[in-house]
């Protein structure tokens, strides 16, 4: 396996904890209960028909080429940590430390602040109410937040159970859902689509180009565990093409279920799913009720395990950041002897996503509103990443020749280049549109109601958006500072050097 001589000793030691638990089942429903966000579907359903067609733009134009680069890099570069390792093999530790911190927030920034709200309203509307603000809603939220952090502290043999169990149920979740929705259409109808309501427009251009980046991205996010594959350098190419065909299945076909059953103007971030999921249930008659109970709590589970499946990923790749000094010296980059997973990083997680959980529930607005914020926010610390992890795998193509590729795109690598081109440029557009939504709009002169769109003023939005990016950028600064003890530790191997004592020994590595 492909060994990076750069790393600390701190992060080498750490490697040794690790444990060989998964196989090639394991990793590809690793990514599919990370990856696939069926609790995306309403919001970006909200745009009408053309979702569809955005949709399959983006997964023609952005997906495939995303995931031939993100597949060969992934296949060739398997060390523990992903994203992490392959930025400082390219660009040094200070950039790789920065792209590791804008992945890793973005799940207890999402855990917290959005699926726990999306778990206990779908709780409350079908299965038991629970009052907005309530001591029921906190505990609801807070249990949701620490169970997907005890899946991700205990051993990945028995945690990756929950996520592997949660994406079978997504999918078996969304088979069912289909299934359901044609007999309904056979029965009752459906909406009337023509096909000039598939024509893509700029306003769902602009507003759907973040939402459906958001949903494509992580394929490779299994390498932050690269370290606990059994064979990662035939198994995660293999995982990213499997995983890409399904996620796309995944959100075109639920996406225009949603659209033929559920009238535009009732589709909302929280609501839109399950409005299509109440509709079609009619057809059970009596029975509906206790149908929708039990899709309901199939639902918060599939949110759990998903969250949890997130948890497991993104905290070994800060952690591993952490043992290489890149993030508050080594106190967060221990990994648990005895279960090998990186239990302060796991607490540290659960304690963000809790704060995050209690500042989104003071933002005024329906927690349609708040769903649709925290969405914006963690799609652009998401998003940013991807600006410093797409050109990192590009350059590590021409950087390290000579290392072998299981997976190897069939193109030059001035082609290869182009398709990095492409990626960057969406990653792009949608980053913006994400921190600065109304921008771009106003510049081409298109009608955008910010309040009635977003349920809150312009300033409030913006406060809070550009403050989270701010407070993560602080963090980030602070935690690389603190960790100059560990990389002075190793004076071999410098953030500036990062990648050169590899790069004399890719002729003898496999």
């Amino acid at each position: 396996m492909h060994k990076d001589a750069s790393s600390t000793q701190l992060a080498q030691d750490q490697a040794q904890h690790l444990q060989k638990s998964l196989g090639r089942m394991d990793l590809l429903l690793l990514v599919v209960a990370a990856v696939i966000s069926i609790e995306v579907l309403g919001q970006v359903s909200g745009f009408g028909a053309e979702t569809f067609t955005w949709t399959l733009i983006l997964a023609i134009t952005f997906m495939i080429p995303y995931g031939l680069i993100f597949a060969e890099t992934g296949g060739a570069f398997t060390e523990e940590g992903g994203v992490y390792v392959w930025t400082r093999m390219a660009f040094g530790r200070i950039v790789a430390a920065i792209a590791s911190l804008l992945t890793w927030v973005t799940q207890p920034v999402w855990v917290g602040g959005a699926m726990a709200f999306v778990a206990v309203e779908t709780w409350s509307e079908y299965v038991t109410p629970v009052e907005s603000g309530s001591v029921w809603d906190y505990l609801f939220k807070l249990a949701f937040i620490w169970i997907t952090v005890t899946s991700a502290i205990v051993s990945l043999k028995h945690g990756k159970w929950l996520p592997s169990l949660g994406a079978i149920c997504k999918v078996g979740f969304l088979v069912f859902f289909l299934a359901v929705t044609l007999i309904y259409g056979f029965v009752n109808g459906f909406n009337g689509l023509s096909f000039g309501d598939f024509t893509p427009s700029i306003g769902g251009f602009l507003g759907l180009t973040p939402l459906l980046l958001f949903s494509f991205l992580g394929f490779e996010s299994g390498n932050s565990a690269a370290g606990e594959m059994k064979n990662p350098a035939k198994d995660v190419p293999i995982s990213i093409a499997r995983t890409s065909l399904l996620a796309a299945g995944s959100y075109l076909l639920p996406v225009l279920a949603i659209l033929l059953v559920v009238p535009l103007d009732q589709i909302t971030g929280i609501g839109g799913l399950f409005g299509a999921v109440e509709e079609v249930f009619s057809i059970f008659g009596a029975g509906a009720p206790v149908m929708l109970a039990i899709a309901a709590i199939v639902f918060c589970f599939v949110l759990v395990s998903q969250g949890g499946a997130w948890m497991i990923i993104s905290d070994r790749m800060q952690a591993m950041a952490a043992a290489d000094g890149s993030f508050f010296g080594g106190y967060f980059g221990r990994f648990n002897p005895k279960l090998g997973t990186p239990m302060r990083v796991n607490t540290l997680s659960g304690v963000v996503a809790t704060i995050f959980m209690l500042v989104a529930m003071q933002l005024n607005g329906s927690s349609a509103a708040v769903f649709g914020i925290v969405l914006s926010i963690s799609i652009s610390t998401f998003l940013l990443s991807y600006l410093i992890a797409i050109p990192a795998a590009v350059r590590l193509r021409a950087k390290f020749p000579a290392v072998q590729r299981p997976f190897r795109v069939p193109v030059s690598n001035g082609v290869f280049k182009i398709l990095g081109y492409v990626c960057f440029s969406w990653i792009l557009l949608g980053s913006w549109v994400a921190v600065f939504p109304g921008t771009l709009e106003a510049l081409l002169g298109l009608d955008y109601d910010f309040e009635a769109i977003w349920g809150v003023s312009q300033m409030e939005f913006e406060l809070f958006a550009v403050g989270t990016l701010v407070a993560i950028l602080a963090l980030g600064i602070v935690g690389y500072l603190r960790g100059g003890k560990v990389r002075r530790a190793d004076p071999g191997s410098s953030g500036v050097a990062a990648g050169e004592q590899l790069k004399l020994e890719e002729p003898s590595q496999p």
